[in-house]
């Protein structure tokens, strides 16, 4: 019996039966000692799923101390056309976790690496580097709700939440967060079918979908779900995405605007996503930030510093991939963000990683900031 291995941030092992060439899923369960990753290398032939290493299936003979093989579902094709559905079960292809579509989001992919005619071009904004114009694709995005039991192992990222916004409370200067859920591409998602009715565990799972046998997927959305969606949609929406390589290292900005209270001086309206990716064979470590802010009302501010949120990630072949998101203010409306990292090599020597010029847009329609963590 063959079997492959899945990574990144998880070891989860597929056996493969030679009849029907079915993949099962097995993960492994947390241990003492954490969860161990293989980075990928043979695709499978069959199937051509992505991201698969040819591996042992592990009995308990040889399987870690302290971990368990837990089956999780059986994979399904991979959406070469079309979206996903509401209700999809699938593994996050980079950081491993096991996570089900709420909703699709279409955003524009500005992506720098690609050289478009320039009459379909996005010009730079005024100051930043370079005078590249880029090209906005349109590509599917998904809302996604994180399995709770996976969060604590997905060591690449700075936290597992992915949405914040401000309270909508007279008395309170709260910054919200809702953990577990998360905004997750296209390409990231390995789709899988389960015969759970729960198969995921987080406590909005329940409130927003309902088990249906006779659809595919079966979970169909509640009510709550679509009402949340349409009552926070201007702060939830993913509208523009920006990438751009430096030297095989690969950042994936997305910013957010998260709505303004007058009452919160300076308010921070946005929020901004970044995913570093080392899309080759070196080990590099990011050692500091350089960030170029400019607002409307003429200021320019640099912010230098050691790392990103207190760390200073290592991406290889085992973990490729770090990815957080931060906060900020500006004295206008609307600005620009751009910047470089610092990468360390392992023989010491140093270059720097372009971070892609981004907008900072704030919402136009004269609506009330999202209601908090109600339903």
């Amino acid at each position: 019996m063959a079997a492959c291995a899945i990574r990144r941030g998880f070891l989860t092992t597929i056996i493969k039966y030679n009849k029907k060439h079915t993949h099962r899923i097995l993960s492994i369960i947390e241990g003492s000692r954490g969860l161990v990753s293989k980075r990928p290398r043979f695709p499978c032939l069959a199937c051509d799923l992505p991201n698969i290493q040819q591996r042992r299936f592990m009995s308990s003979r040889n399987r870690p101390e302290g971990k368990v093989l837990e089956t999780v579902g059986v994979f399904e094709a991979l959406k070469q056309h079309g979206k996903y559905e509401t209700g999809q079960l699938f593994l996050h292809s980079v950081f491993g976790y096991r996570g089900i579509v709420l909703f699709p989001w279409h955003a524009r992919l500005y992506d720098r690496d690609v050289t478009p005619p320039v009459s379909d071009s996005k010009p730079d904004p005024p100051g930043s580097h370079g005078s590249k114009e880029v090209k906005g694709e349109t590509h599917t995005y998904y809302q996604v709700l994180i399995d709770t039991r996976d969060c604590p192992h997905i060591s690449q990222r700075s936290q597992t939440e992915a949405v914040t916004f401000l309270a909508n409370h007279d008395d309170s200067r709260a910054l919200y967060a809702i953990p577990g859920l998360d905004y997750v591409s296209h390409e990231d998602i390995l789709p899988y079918n389960s015969t759970e009715q729960v198969p995921i565990q987080h406590e909005l799972f329940e409130r927003f979908l309902i088990f249906n046998p006779a659809k595919n997927p079966p979970f169909s959305a509640r009510d709550t779900l679509k009402a949340w969606q349409e009552k926070n949609h201007p702060w939830l929406e993913l509208s523009d995405v920006h990438r751009e390589s430096t030297e095989n290292i690969r950042v994936t900005v997305i910013p957010f605007y998260m709505g303004m209270r007058v009452r919160i001086s300076p308010p921070p309206p946005w929020r901004y996503c970044i995913r570093l990716e080392n899309m080759g064979n070196e080990v590099v470590q990011l050692r500091e930030r350089h960030w170029r802010i400019f607002s409307l009302s003429g200021t320019l501010e640099t912010v230098r510093g050691r790392g990103v949120v207190g760390r200073e990630p290592v991406l290889s072949k085992e973990q490729p991939a770090f990815q957080y998101s931060s906060h900020v203010s500006l004295q206008a409306p609307s600005g620009h963000m751009w910047g470089t990292f610092r990468i360390e090599r392992t023989d010491g020597s140093h270059f720097d990683v372009r971070i892609p010029p981004f907008s900072l847009e704030s919402n136009k329609d004269d609506k009330a900031p999202p209601a908090g963590y109600t339903f």
